[in-house]
């Protein structure tokens, strides 16, 4: 017979890759023109994503700022297949953030908040972003915001994912315990890794993926998360 884990109360987001969607490669295309750069936006898009993997798995020891400045430059450096330097890429950086793109929530998002929601968990957001602020104003973009009842920003607290302690920081402002609260988001190290270093459950939400990971956990779609949680409060 199955044995009660214990009640999971609270439910962590991510929110870039995994409740919204904030990539636009035909308008960075654009803006590349800007900065003397002719990119292709199949090409940006093969690179960006390997540039995402690869600070995932390695983030690089440079503060915020700096780390997006580097982020963009290896990232227009490979697409281009041309030297970019910290200047351009800072420019290129101050023009995407002048923009505004269009934010997509994705499709399987509201369904799976509306769930959890009548399950009466608590539901939060830690995000590596500019401010928390910032995060409000994209959730109320969408449509979102008043699901949340804490948001967590990197760039407000002064500590980022996969540091434990913005993790910790949630979870104390939710009132409940690490092993009562499940932290999902799109990247296996910066989030998955990180909350469970912290003593949280996680998953690894894997879109684009095929669902076979078990280090961490893995899951293609947001509407798995309530099946998570069973399985994790009625864990043999």
């Amino acid at each position: 017979m199955a044995k009660l884990a214990g009640r999971i109360r609270a439910v962590l987001f991510d929110l870039g890759g995994t409740l919204v969607d904030e990539r636009d490669y035909g308008a960075w295309v654009d803006l590349a023109r800007r900065v003397y750069l002719d990119l292709d936006a199949d090409t940006l898009a093969h690179f960006y994503a390997e540039v995402v993997r690869e600070f995932d798995a390695t983030p690089p020891s440079l503060e915020r700022e700096a780390t997006q400045v580097e982020f963009w430059r290896q990232v227009l450096a490979r697409s281009s297949g041309k030297e970019v330097d910290t200047r351009l890429a800072t420019k290129y950086l101050g023009l995407l953030r002048e923009a505004e793109p269009p934010v997509r929530l994705f499709s399987d998002v509201r369904r799976c908040l509306d769930q959890l929601r009548s399950e009466r968990r608590s539901l939060a957001i830690v995000s590596n972003s500019t401010s928390e602020a910032s995060v409000r104003r994209i959730l109320d973009r969408v449509g979102v915001l008043d699901y949340f009842d804490r948001v967590v920003s990197s760039g407000t607290e002064g500590v980022a994912k996969p540091a434990a302690e913005i993790f910790r920081r949630a979870i104390e402002r939710l009132n409940v315990r690490a092993d009562e609260a499940l932290f999902v988001g799109n990247l296996p190290t910066t989030d998955a890794r990180g909350a469970t270093a912290a003593g949280l459950h996680s998953v690894w939400l894997n879109r684009e993926g095929m669902e076979l990971g078990e280090d961490p956990p893995e899951i293609m779609s947001l509407l798995e998360v309530p099946l998570i949680i069973r399985r994790l409060e009625h864990r043999a």
